[in-house]
């Protein structure tokens, strides 16, 4: 198939603004699933460590495994074709969902989406990286990662609204449709960005994948980094698979309530979050690109307090009121992790980089974080189903406490590592 290039000043807003919305579907298709964890439990007879396999391993495994061959296959390819393919694959597989009649059917749906979505964001992040020069990158993937809030705020009400009007089983119809008709418009109408572009370079010589694997294990301040967001990743998936279920156990609360409240803040505060915050990182990175890592470090730092407040909070409006602060830099670790894949390695390394980024976060994060809390809260059930939950969330502060010594770590040898990468 030919491949159309992209020109830096025609189309790359439009790009952008796509690709962002195939992400937000992306994140619509994954958490629709999450603000039915509880309803879904109730009606399948379920506890916690098969939700926990649900909303985490199950579908990060495949995810996660899946990822690195296809961004070697974007590396190779027209990545614009990979992304429509892939969109199209996840939202057949999220209204399969709907039909589930059991656990199985559901997990085996589920590693469906999980297969198509491993197809979405290594091409994308590749593809941004060659329209947006350094100076604006981390501001571009702010953007893309705009499409994990847009994909909350959009996914929870929608799930919560279309369960209380028809059930869950629908709600996964629902989710899943439109992603088919987006999966045409990008295939019809994004055009394959030309590889180095907005770096005035384009390479042609193609790495192989262990000079790939080579180069990036000698970039301590990617793998540090790459550690330090890992570890937040766990804490802050293992949060939003299971924020719904402790506010309806522990407040009585009701699943439309939770799901409009926690659209509006995870996905609204932390999509506009992480555009502001996208901004200041790479205003600051023109002086010293250590702000990369120290961006994430004091956002670890300063959402200890209220993630604790939170899980403490006494009420469902306090819970609320201290989920503010977390919601909002909340979603900061992914867009600079993307940028820092990006600039980190050489032209033609850029969607395995992004591929290795996601294998880890998914596997790790998504797959670990909201497994363990299931496993540890089955463990503590002797406590009751608010409290052992309670308990499970809290002991997951830890990662983000082992964060900042990884990202402090990132920012000693950063600059020598992205000079190094320049060169490549």
């Amino acid at each position: 198939m030919n491949q159309t290039h992209a020109q830096p000043g025609q189309s790359r807003y439009y790009v952008l603004a796509i690709l962002t919305l195939v992400y937000a579907f992306n994140h619509i298709d994954r958490q629709v699933l999450v603000i039915l964890l509880e309803p879904i439990r109730e009606d399948l007879k379920l506890e916690d460590w098969h939700l926990g396999l649900l909303s985490g391993l199950g579908f990060a495994a495949v995810y996660s495994t899946v990822g690195i061959p296809v961004a070697i296959w974007a590396d190779r390819g027209v990545r614009r074709d990979i992304v429509a393919l892939s969109l199209g694959f996840w939202s057949f597989m999220t209204v399969l969902s709907g039909f589930a009649q059991t656990y199985w059917h559901l997990l085996l749906a589920r590693m469906g989406v999980g297969l198509g979505e491993a197809g979405g964001t290594p091409p994308a992040t590749s593809m941004i990286a060659d329209l947006y020069p350094p100076s604006q990158r981390a501001t571009a993937l702010g953007v893309y990662t705009l499409g994990i809030g847009l994909g909350i705020l959009a996914g929870f009400p929608l799930g919560g609204y279309v369960y209380e009007l028809y059930g869950w089983r629908a709600a996964f119809f629902f989710a899943g449709a439109p992603g088919l008709v987006l999966a045409l418009v990008v295939w019809l109408t994004v055009r394959e960005p030309e590889r180095g572009q907005s770096e005035a370079r384009v390479d042609t010589a193609r790495p192989s994948i262990r000079q790939t694997f080579a180069f990036v294990l000698g970039q301590p301040a990617f793998l540090w980094l790459l550690a330090g967001c890992m570890m937040i990743c766990v804490s802050a998936n293992a949060f939003l698979a299971w924020t719904s279920p402790l506010l309806i156990r522990t407040y009585s609360a009701g699943v439309g309530e939770v799901s409009l409240a926690l659209g509006l803040l995870v996905g609204g505060l932390g999509g506009l979050g992480a555009v502001l915050i996208g901004l200041v990182c790479d205003r600051l990175s023109r002086k010293d690109l250590r702000w990369r890592p120290w961006i994430i470090l004091a956002s670890a730092i300063v959402a200890l307090p209220f993630a604790w407040g939170f899980l403490n909070a006494g009420s469902l409006q306090n819970a609320y009121l201290f989920n503010i602060v977390p919601s909002f830099i909340g979603l900061v670790y992914a867009s600079i992790a993307y940028t820092a894949a990006q600039e980190l390695v050489g032209v033609k390394m850029r969607a395995v980089a992004s591929a290795f980024t996601l294998f880890c976060l998914t596997l790790l994060g998504i797959g670990g974080g909201p497994t363990l809390v299931g496993f540890l809260s089955s463990a503590f059930a002797s406590d009751g189903p608010a409290v052992s939950l309670r308990r499970a969330l809290e002991f997951m502060l830890l990662f983000n406490v082992g964060s900042v010594l990884c990202l402090f770590m990132s920012s000693i040898t950063y600059r020598r590592d992205a000079a190094r990468a320049a060169n490549c």
